[in-house]
């Protein structure tokens, strides 16, 4: 796996053993990004379920202002740090080891908002909506915000979680992203 673009294009990531983190693969990341490429300069960035940080450390690349990168594996989150350490993005990213499902109140003191939010759970587990659930009663998206969840072809995203709308929705192979926008006003986008 390497940064595709940006800053700090072609830098390599670290990736972790075995199948416990399932990585976004380049191809993937690429056409997200391409899609979300207005967005992405000075952006605040939210990267849950991070893995090894590729979302949000290829938004930093390509002109983010700073990302919060959130995993609850202990080896994930050293993974990431190794990362950050590796290309010198200290300043600009975020790692919190915490258990998403639990709740996100980390989140609550986060200033300024999250406007670029990617979420990409383990596959078929329904952690879908209890995270974007989480993540309005958090109270740290901006108005506006868009969210890019990355999830199974047999997972469905609930569509009526206060806040939330659906934009956008795209297949590549088993693999799903759905584009959502959020107002705090509960009104369409």
């Amino acid at each position: 796996m390497r940064i595709i673009a940006g800053e700090l294009r072609g830098r390599r990531l670290l990736s972790p053993e075995g199948r416990r983190t399932r990585p976004t693969s380049d191809r993937l990341r690429e056409t997200l990004f391409n899609i979300l490429s207005s967005r992405i300069p000075g952006a605040v960035v939210l990267d849950l379920f991070a893995g090894t940080g590729a979302l949000g450390l290829e938004a930093v690349s390509r002109g983010a202002a700073s990302a919060v990168l959130v995993d609850s594996s202990a080896a994930a989150v050293s993974l990431i740090v190794r990362n950050i350490q590796s290309f010198s993005i200290e300043k600009k990213v975020r790692v919190i080891r915490w258990d998403i499902l639990r709740n996100l109140n980390p989140l609550r003191n986060i200033e300024p908002l999250f406007d670029l939010i990617f979420l990409d759970p383990p596959y078929c587990q329904g952690m879908v909506a209890p995270t974007l659930h989480r993540l309005v009663e958090s109270r740290s998206i901006a108005d506006g915000a868009r969210i890019a969840i990355e999830h199974s072809v047999s997972e469905t995203i609930a569509s009526d979680i206060l806040g939330l709308k659906l934009c956008d929705q795209r297949s590549y192979g088993k693999t799903v992203v759905t584009f959502m926008s959020y107002c705090s006003s509960g009104a369409s986008l």
